[in-house]
C-alpha cells in the first residue's frame, strides 16, 4: 500500500529539494561541512519528513501544523542558502538550483496549507 505522503506533489518536491542539498553541500569547503552542510541538510530533511508526518494525521488541524512547520524548515534553508551566496561558499549555478527548487517548494506548501485551512 503506498503512503498518503507520497502522492503529494509538495512531498515529491521536498525529496528533490533534499537530494539537490545533499549534492550541492558536498561542494562546501570542508571547514563548513560540520556546520553550515550539515544545517543545510537537517532542513531539507525536515521539510520532507513533516510533509509526511502531515500526510499520515488524521485530523486536518494536526495536518495543518506539520505543513506550516514544514514551510518554516524551508524558510531556514531559503536563509542558509543565501549566506552561501552572500559569503560566496556555493557557485552562482548551485545557488540558482536550491533557489529554484525552495520556490518551487513553497508554491506548493503555501496551496496545502491554504486547502487546508479551507477545510477547516
Amino acid at each position: 500500500m503506498e503512503k498518503a505522503h507520497k502522492k503529494l506533489k509538495a512531498w515529491q518536491e521536498a525529496i528533490a529539494l533534499a537530494k539537490s542539498v545533499y549534492q550541492v553541500t558536498e561542494r562546501l569547503p570542508a571547514e563548513e561541512r560540520f556546520c553550515l552542510a550539515s544545517q543545510m541538510r537537517r532542513a531539507a530533511i525536515s521539510v520532507a519528513s513533516n510533509i509526511a508526518e502531515g500526510a499520515a494525521r488524521s485530523g486536518e488541524r494536526d495536518s495543518l501544523q506539520f505543513f506550516i512547520i514544514a514551510r518554516s524548515s524551508l524558510s531556514e534553508l531559503d536563509t542558509q542558502a543565501v549566506l552561501c551566496s552572500e559569503l560566496r561558499l556555493l557557485a552562482a549555478s548551485d545557488i540558482s538550483l536550491l533557489s529554484s527548487h525552495i520556490d518551487t517548494e513553497d508554491a506548493l506548501l503555501s496551496g496545502l496549507i491554504r486547502f487546508k485551512r479551507k477545510g477547516r
